[in-house]
């Protein structure tokens, strides 16, 4: 596909995910902005943008993905480089929006991050965020300024479509997921289950009840984000000691901290299918995760956008 670009329209990235970046300027036809990203010596970010963009409309893509704290500094002092050079709209491009997890308070004297995130980058300048799966869709709701909520669904359920599996049941990993879970399981034609997981006491072990009928099935876990795996990869043992054929799980988003790749490669998945909003270690073998591009997705979006199409297309 071939897009028109209209004159003005700048597209810039910085240090989280240049790889998709690039992919994205490949696919619209055009060169990434130049800018550069140092730090003085005291660790500050340093950011200059090397051409003029006055009067422009820019896209800027950054996933505020780890080391977190360092992206979401890029990109805020970007974004105010980029008002100061007075570029006339700033779009903010996040494949994965970071700090989504406290989206509300659980507990007293709880931050609600998410909303400090949406605070942050309006304060900043921003005039538009596109982004990828909140960890909790009302997070669109903190914002003030128009947010285009895409989804990875699409992406994952044609990729398990293709792989014509038979006797497919979608799992919720949880009980907050059973939304996601129906939706995928609505393009696969499958029937949904339920891991409902419960710790009796503090110090005593998860105990796991699988609500539906996965015996003899294949198992597809779905989830909008993995960080350490545990839960998964202990929902995947479950669901094979109750007589699953085989257990596959996919996500939007691929935190995958500390021991989250071991678990997977040791545990017993068949298949982990996720979306590059991040990029994995580049060392990562090629092992049992496969990973989507958003590209296509993402360039379909800002093209929408750019050329005052409708956008809601794309969320179904």
């Amino acid at each position: 596909m071939s897009y028109q670009l209209k004159k003005g329209f700048k597209m810039f990235t910085l240090n989280s995910n240049r790889e998709l970046a690039k992919e994205m300027a490949a696919l619209l036809g055009c060169e990434l902005g130049n800018c550069s990203v140092n730090h003085f010596s005291d660790g500050e970010v340093q950011i200059s943008i090397e051409e003029s963009v006055r009067g422009s409309e820019v896209f800027l893509v950054q996933s505020t993905s780890q080391p977190s704290n360092e992206h979401i500094m890029e990109l805020l002092i970007m974004i105010d480089a980029l008002k100061r050079a007075s570029a006339q709209t700033i779009n903010v491009v996040m494949p994965y929006f970071s700090y989504a997890r406290q989206d509300r308070k659980a507990r007293s004297r709880e931050p609600i991050t998410a909303k400090l995130i949406a605070n942050l980058l309006e304060t900043a300048g921003a005039h538009r965020v596109l982004t990828l799966d909140f960890h909790a869709p009302q997070t669109q709701g903190f914002f003030d300024i128009p947010v285009e909520h895409l989804t990875g669904l699409p992406i994952l359920s044609e990729y398990f479509e293709k792989k014509a599996l038979d006797d497919v049941v979608v799992v919720s990993p949880h009980n907050g997921g059973v939304t996601r879970a129906r939706k995928l399981a609505g393009v696969l034609h499958a029937p949904i289950a339920l891991i409902d997981r419960r710790r009796p006491e503090h110090d005593e072990s998860d105990i796991m009840h699988i609500i539906g009928n996965i015996e003899g099935k294949n198992c597809i876990i779905v989830d909008d984000l993995i960080d350490t795996a545990g839960t998964i990869t202990s929902g995947a043992q479950a669901l094979m000691e109750k007589g699953a054929k085989a257990v596959y799980a996919c996500c939007t988003h691929p935190v995958l901290s500390g021991p989250a790749i071991d678990r997977i490669e040791a545990s017993a998945l068949q298949e982990l299918v996720v979306t590059n909003t991040i990029p994995l270690p580049e060392e990562y073998p090629n092992g049992k995760i496969k990973v989507l591009s958003v590209a296509p997705l993402l360039t379909e979006a800002i093209d929408r956008v750019h050329n005052e199409k409708a956008v809601s297309p794309l969320f179904e």
